[in-house]
């Protein structure tokens, strides 16, 4: 967590960002320290110290206090274990899953539950109103997006992937209100999801975006669900971003399907399976 708030230092406002070193400098002292303590030591007012708490994401300072204590105390490694050219299999096996565990750990402790709750609510009533929900993602990015397209679509859900640049423009012109883009980026400072996620808020679409904290992405939806992890996105090959966007994926259609409710998906889902028995083996 403590990561997640040097990565947003940069896009904060000044008063915000007195808050954000104070708790980088002694995050033990500001889990103990009441509101008022807190605006009087980062030289703001005790609305500042609340409005920091949910530029990170959370619903207000106790919430935020709460995932503090549970970073700061959890134990779950905070060091990505990089493999080398001279490790051998045991060690590269080692490190990708360590590098695995401890991603959804942290994000485990430090992720908040309001940004995925508006996202649901958005998402199951995209469901309800018959609109379109679009998935947009570059690169491996993509891939994540054309998973969540196969996820969202059995919920009964107008789906659609696209990562394609020229196709994510296209597509995102045409989106109208109560329609859903989502954008996933592992970087989140992709020209082209860039350009999406504005064409598409112009367009009156609710746009939830999955990238990390700080990046400009971030910042340029309705809904952000931060997807913080120390691996570098310029890497040849991403592993731990890709899994935490999978998981963040599966918590979120989770989340909707629960808000449709199981009366309305469970006859799809047993027709879809009852025709998919011709394509197995008895």
């Amino acid at each position: 967590m403590l990561d997640r708030i040097q990565a947003a230092l940069p896009n904060l406002p000044p008063a915000e960002r007195r808050v954000a070193r104070l708790a980088l400098a002694d995050a033990n002292a500001f889990i103990l320290l009441p509101v008022r303590e807190l605006a009087l030591r980062a030289r703001v007012s005790n609305p500042t110290v609340v409005r920091f708490c949910r530029s990170m994401g959370y619903e207000g300072l106790s919430e935020f206090k709460r995932k503090l204590a549970g970073s700061v105390g959890s134990g779950v490694p905070h060091l990505h274990r990089s493999v080398q050219p001279e490790d051998d299999t045991g060690k590269v096996f080692g490190k990708l899953i360590d590098n695995a565990v401890a991603a959804f750990l942290r994000y485990r402790n430090d992720a908040s539950t309001a940004p995925i709750d508006k996202a649901a609510a958005a998402l199951a009533a995209a469901q309800q109103a018959g609109r379109r929900v679009e998935f947009f993602g570059a690169g491996n990015s993509g891939i994540v997006a054309q998973d969540a397209q196969h996820k969202f679509f059995r919920l009964g859900i107008t789906a659609i992937a696209h990562s394609d640049g020229h196709m994510q423009v296209m597509s995102a012109s045409m989106l109208r209100p109560g329609d859903c883009a989502v954008l996933i980026s592992n970087s989140g400072r992709t020209r082209d999801l860039m350009n999406a996620c504005e064409i598409a808020r112009k367009a009156g679409a609710t746009t939830i975006t999955i990238t990390a904290s700080g990046a400009p992405l971030a910042a340029a939806g309705h809904i952000h669900l931060a997807a913080d992890h120390p691996e570098g996105y310029d890497q040849y090959s991403p592993m731990v971003s890709r899994l935490l966007h999978l998981m963040i994926i599966d918590v979120l259609c989770t989340c909707v399907a629960l808000r449709i409710g199981n009366e309305t998906l469970q006859p799809m889902l047993d027709e879809m399976k009852k025709n998919l028995q011709a394509k197995r083996y008895a």
